[in-house]
Formats: C-alpha cells, structure tokens, sequence
C-alpha cells in the first residue's frame, strides 16, 4: 500500500492495532458511557507508534467512506449512472426520492464524522507526545494529516448535507456533544478553510507521495472549497500553485491513472489499498458473468458521449461490454480489490482554474485550461467563445472527466443546475437527509428542510 515494504501493512491491520491499544486502555473504565466508535484518548496516544497508528487509524476511516457510499451518492444520484439492481437504497438514490434512513446516505453521513473523531484524536493529542523517537518533523506531519483529512470530512459532510454540527474534539464521553448546534453552511466552510490552513503549515512539501496528505494536496482541497464558495480569483490561484508543481501532469492514454501500477503522476491524492485491505468497490459496476453485482451503470446517455469520439475520446476507456452490458471499468482490479479511491485528480485543477478563469472573464485562459483537458483525452479544441458557452463546456467536460468519480451530482448543485439538467426542481432535496436515528438521538441535531 505504501512505497517501504514496512508502510504495506495496510490501513486495516494498523487500525486493528490501534483497536487493540484504545480497548487494553480503557477496559478498567467499563462502567463509564462511551459512545460508539470512541476514539484514542490520551492513555492511548502516548508514544511515536500509536501516534503513527492514530493516524494511520484516520485514513482507514477515510477508506471507510470513499470505499463505496460517497462516490455511489456522487454518482447515482445523476444522469451519467444509473440504477440497475435490486436493493431498494440504491434505486432510493436513483430516483433522488431518499428516505431519511437509506442505508447508503446513513453510512456515509455517520463514516465521516466517525473519520472526524480519528482526526480529532490525533489533533488533540499527538502534540503532547514526548517520545524521543517522534520528531518534531514527523510529529507536524502527523497532525497536519489529521487536520487535513478533518477539512475534508467537513467539505465532504457541507456539500451533502449543508451546515452541519461542528465536533472539534475527540469523543471520549458523551458530554461533548451536547449543546453543539447545526451550523451554517458558511460556517462549515470557514472551519474547512481554518483546517486546511493549518494542514498546510504543517505539511511537508513531498515530492513523491500520492496516498498520503502533503502541502499540495491541501492546497488541491483550498482550490477546490474556493471554487464552491464562488470565489474565482482564490481558486485560480491555489489551482495553479498545483498545476505548476512538476510532480504533477496529465498522463496518457487516459487509461493510464485507473491502471496499475497505479500512483501516477496523474494523483494529487489517492487512497491506497492492499490484498488484506480491499476496496471491492468494483463489484457494483461489472456484471455478474465479470463476479459482479452491476448495481450501477452507465446511463444511455453517458455511453453514447464516452463512445462519440468528439466528445469521449480516449475516455471510452472508462466502459466496456456492449448492448445492454455495458458496464464502468474505472475500478477493476476484480482479483485483487485495490483499486485506489481517486480524492483528487490534477485534471481536476485544469478544470477548477478553467472555471474560475472563465468566471472572471479570463476566457482566452480558460479555454486553455479546458482544451489541456480535451486534448489528453485525444478530442478536438473547443469552439466555445463566449463566457456562457465557455462555462457550460467546463461543466460538460466535467461530467465527463469524472464519469465514475463523486463529482458529478455536488457540481450539479453547487452550481445550481441540478433542476435545469436532473428535473429536481425542489431545492430541498439538493441535500441529503440526516439519519433518522441521528436526528432522534440528539435534540441538537435538526433535519433537513422536506425530509
């Protein structure tokens, strides 16, 4: 999983470890009520190896969310995938009618604040380590991990849900949750923006790493907050920080970044898995004579762009079958299950600074940005001029770039064209639900408006 030998142990056997240490320390306290899921305390993070497994703890939480259910609500939820199963939650999602206990949209929204709660952990107590063997270099780097992987819970948790409750510290009791309201999506937002600045403090600037958090991938998540926050000249500027960054470029073919090896130049970010900590993610997109459950397909609509050679180009890569089995390929390791889960993409920074660029009337610019993407995917320049044109491109080009990746459906919203393009003209229903059970255990969580 990681590039030493050592670091293969996967995200899954450390967080057993880490499982382990919480469990022998906090077993005299039996008596006490501790939530589920509680998290390293300070009996627990103590030294430079449970320092390095609460962190390591966090990534598998993050694992945990981007494995399945974040990008199936990503995906589904849209134009391009659609439901081709039996399980009612998915075709729920499908349908954009989603009950308040769907399964999918339960387990992601509950994931990432259990991933919040590894973070905390880290944040709260690593700093206090003394371990000789903890340098002060590894010890920032941990924490700006911590902190970078909270930003994007937090991101992640705002554009599927709104403003959301704020926990900042680890869970170690249920006192800490009482009396923290719902905040405003803005709210949110700032706490991202206070995160991430902080991630990339304290981040070393890596020239090699790809599954793991460094300054670029904080500034990848900055470009990308800005651009929702619609505050262009912001998001320009950290795009092109990463852009310029020789580390990362567009590889060709397109194939080449969803193949393994995988960790290519292509990846500001990407999760990495193991044979012994699988991401089976693909079984719900190959058919069952391929061992799969073909829950999500490929739309009509969206085979048809991938197979037009002006419009897909090299991106056809993404299906294969054909007639009523065609089927996405982007995760396909079906032997193995190590598909990485794609965070952040750099072609996704050529289309963040081409939409801000076309936002501030930079056009020339913009389209130089898009055509970079278009041209990678072996399709012709666009022929777009005007600003309007120039922005519906990017979105297009968007939804085609990021077929199988959670982009689709919070592009959608976050411009505010989920009704125009989908027909979900009730804007309640461009934010998930709070669980049911979340919403029914405390008084200070409030659902969403319609649900």
């Amino acid at each position: 999983m990681f590039k030493s030998e050592k670091m293969k142990t996967s995200y899954f056997r450390t967080a057993i470890l880490l499982t382990v240490i919480i469990f022998s320390a906090s077993c005299k306290k039996y008596l006490e009520e501790v939530p589920n899921n509680a998290l390293p305390t300070t009996s627990s993070i103590t030294d430079a190896s449970t320092a390095r497994a609460a962190i390591i703890g966090a990534y598998d939480r993050l694992q945990g969310y981007y494995a399945s259910s974040y990008p199936t609500l990503g995906t589904i939820t849209t134009d391009n995938v659609i439901f081709n199963g039996t399980l009612s939650e998915y075709l729920q999602l499908d349908q954009n009618a989603i009950p308040t206990d769907n399964v999918i949209t339960v387990s992601a929204y509950q994931g990432i604040y259990r991933t919040i709660n590894s973070a905390n952990s880290v944040i709260a107590y690593v700093p206090a380590v003394t371990d000789p063997l903890l340098t002060a270099a590894e010890k920032n780097k941990i924490v700006g991990e911590a902190y970078f992987i909270r930003a994007l819970s937090y991101f992640d948790l705002a554009r599927g849900w709104g403003g959301v409750q704020l926990q900042l510290k680890p869970t170690s009791d249920l006192s800490v949750l009482t009396g923290i309201k719902r905040s405003t999506l803005d709210q949110t937002y700032d706490q991202v923006l206070a995160d991430l600045i902080q991630a990339e403090q304290l981040l070393p600037e890596d020239a090699t790493t790809r599954n793991r958090a460094q300054k670029s991938a904080a500034r990848a998540l900055r470009a990308r907050l800005h651009l929702y926050r619609k505050q262009w000249a912001e998001a320009e500027n950290y795009a092109t920080q990463v852009i310029s960054n020789t580390k990362y470029s567009l590889v060709k073919p397109y194939k080449s970044f969803f193949t393994a090896p995988f960790q290519t130049a292509e990846s500001v970010l990407e999760l990495a898995y193991s044979v012994n900590d699988r991401n089976s993610y693909w079984n719900l997109w190959y058919p069952s004579s391929s061992g799969g459950q073909f829950t999500l397909k490929p739309s009509d609509a969206l085979i048809a762009k991938l197979n037009n050679p002006a419009v897909g180009g090299s991106r056809n890569s993404l299906i294969a079958g054909s007639g009523a089995t065609v089927y996405g390929v982007l995760y396909n390791t079906t032997a193995t299950s190590t598909d990485p889960s794609y965070l952040i993409r750099i072609a996704e920074l050529y289309l963040i600074r081409a939409e801000a660029r076309a936002q501030q009337n930079k056009l020339a610019d913009a389209v130089a940005d898009l055509n970079a993407i278009r041209a990678r995917a072996d399709v012709t320049a666009t022929t777009a001029t005007t600003q309007p044109a120039i922005i519906q491109a990017i979105e297009d080009e968007n939804g085609i770039e990021f077929a199988f990746e959670a982009h689709r459906w919070f592009d959608l919203v976050r411009t505010e064209r989920a009704g125009v393009v989908l027909g979900i003209t009730n804007r309640n229903f461009w934010l998930f639900p709070i669980p049911y059970s979340d919403v029914q255990s405390d008084p200070d969580v409030t659902q969403n408006p319609g649900y």
